[in-house]
């Protein structure tokens, strides 16, 4: 199983939009990463998102381009400041999926998968960016195998 990883797309300050749906760049960046995502045959099940707007959007790109066949699903436990070892225990390795989220939700979410702490950063995100963790074994521990950003900065 693999996990794809994926802060939203940049959004609208709350003074433009209160719900802080995502930028023309965010949705620019977005569609380029759903492009790329395809290009490199990723492939997966379903994808979930927190249910934000923004994340929402996000996750609407993403599933034009890759198609899953469980759609887009809204979940609980992807807020900003959640539990991460709640979401993850309900993990199902059985499955590829994509999870859109925001921060600093996704950054202790990979922290933790990878070395049981969420308080051990493993790895920045971008918005829009694509963090692939997999195992080999699904008693096996998660691994990055690799990530994909918008820009290097």
């Amino acid at each position: 199983m693999a996990l794809f990883l994926v802060q939203h797309g940049k959004s609208l300050p709350k003074e433009k939009d209160p719900d802080q749906g995502l930028s023309r760049e965010g949705l620019a960046e977005t569609q380029v990463m759903a492009e790329l995502a395809v290009e490199n045959n990723v492939q997966v099940m379903r994808i979930i998102h927190s249910g934000k707007k923004r994340a929402l959007q996000t996750a609407e790109i993403f599933m034009k381009a890759l198609e899953p066949e469980a759609g887009i699903i809204k979940t609980a436990g992807l807020a900003p400041l959640d539990d991460v070892t709640a979401f993850a225990s309900n993990l199902n390795k059985e499955e590829d999926i994509m999870i859109i989220g925001h921060l600093p939700f996704m950054e202790k979410l990979v922290s933790y998968l990878v070395t049981g702490s969420a308080d051990n950063p493993v790895v920045k995100f971008q918005n829009s960016g694509i963090i692939c963790l997999d195992t080999e074994d699904i008693s096996d521990p998660w691994f990055i195998r690799w990530a994909q950003y918008p820009r290097l900065d």
